[in-house]
């Protein structure tokens, strides 16, 4: 290949393949795939066929394939994006890793750490690269919120505190969340928010060097609202994780499902020189559902806003929800590794960080002990 044959290719959109296409996939991923001019939709595979014709009539998805080896083996498919549940996520990254294609994955990877870590050595071995969708790192209030503290905001961190809740995941379910109730398919409300909302914040403060964790079920029995079924579940619906951060500073986070008035989410940090506070009202953001941040510098005085600079706003002007345009930020952050050879996107060795502290929080739960993390 000649030397403006590698520049024309190292320029051209990403073209993707996507597999599955439910509601994430339709309210997120076709929506930011579309905005940002470095990609193209290529191709859709899902086993609802119908849905898959639909959607792809709609974004102008030149090619809707049967099978998952024929998206995974398409040859306009540079990188395939996993959509589906996290039960069948395995099936679907193996397939990609297979056929040599980068290959992104929503977070759970998958249903459990060793699987995961599997993954992360055959994607390792084909030399492919590989991206879990953790995205609310690279929001840009957390950005904004990790340099601050790179910057000694608030001087040595002294505490750390998170509290995010949400009205899904109540004992009324809607069967479009069956699949969050069998403990085996890691997908409750502490599997997929913390998952999520941990990652973030760990993002900009570092991770704790030890934990100790509650889990708790108070719903135990999940009613499917469109059929009336009920039936028991053990998947945990409450978390509450104490910890030590590397440099001493205490760490609390508490997550709840089905919480049915005020929820959101609230950070509050303090070091030995000054404070922050960052809220939100929604743990999964509308338009104009925004983070704020807060902070003050000294003894007794007020938190004032501290607006997030227009620099970390780096996408395309749109009308998309805050959840969707945080998504859209990890596939820039994607984009800018693939042209730069930067690493900044989350990998699936993320992924299995996350588990492992994730799989620390139930071991102390269950064991009643104080966890050390590697």
């Amino acid at each position: 290949m000649s030397s403006n044959q590698e520049a024309a290719r190292a320029a051209a959109p990403i073209r993707v393949g996507l597999v599955g296409i439910g509601n994430w996939a339709r309210h997120g991923h076709l929506r930011v795939l579309s905005l940002l001019p470095g990609y193209a939709l290529a191709a859709i595979y899902s086993q609802r066929r119908e849905a898959a014709a639909s959607a792809a009539r709609e974004y102008g998805i030149a090619h809707v394939v049967d099978s998952l080896d024929a998206l995974v083996d398409h040859p306009e498919v540079d990188m395939v994006v996993v959509l589906t549940t996290a039960p069948q996520h395995e099936q679907a990254v193996r397939a990609a890793i297979g056929a040599g294609k980068d290959v992104y994955c929503e977070w759970p990877l998958s249903t459990s750490t060793g699987t995961s870590q599997e993954l992360v050595r055959l994607a390792q071995e084909r030399g492919v690269r590989h991206v879990v969708g953790l995205q609310r790192r690279h929001a840009a209030h957390n950005r904004y919120l990790k340099d601050l503290l790179a910057q000694g905001y608030v001087g040595k961190l002294r505490s750390v505190r998170m509290h995010v809740s949400m009205n899904y995941f109540q004992a009324l379910r809607p069967d479009a969340l069956r699949w969050t109730a069998p403990p085996e398919n890691f997908s409750s409300v502490i599997a997929i928010y913390a998952g999520h909302f941990v990652d973030m914040l760990l993002a900009a403060t570092g991770w704790p060097t030890s934990v100790s964790a509650l889990t708790v079920n108070q719903f135990d029995r999940i009613t499917i609202k469109e059929t009336g079924e009920v039936f028991p579940t053990t998947t945990p619906d409450q978390l509450v994780l104490t910890g030590s951060l590397a440099g001493g500073a205490v760490l609390s986070v508490h997550v709840e499902g089905g919480k049915r008035n005020g929820s959101g989410v609230q950070i509050d940090i303090t070091g030995d020189a000054g404070d922050l506070r960052i809220t939100n009202t929604s743990a999964f953001g509308d338009v104009g559902d925004d983070y704020r941040i807060e902070g003050a510098h000294g003894d007794n005085l007020p938190l004032a806003p501290l607006p997030v600079p227009a620099a970390y706003d780096r996408l395309p002007p749109s009308a998309l929800p805050s959840a969707v345009l945080e998504l859209a930020e990890l596939y820039t952050a994607f984009e800018h590794d693939v042209r730069q050879g930067t690493a900044t996107a989350p990998t699936f060795a993320d992924a299995v960080r996350m588990h492992k502290l994730l799989d620390a929080a139930v071991a102390s739960s269950d064991d009643g002990r104080r966890i050390e993390l590697a």
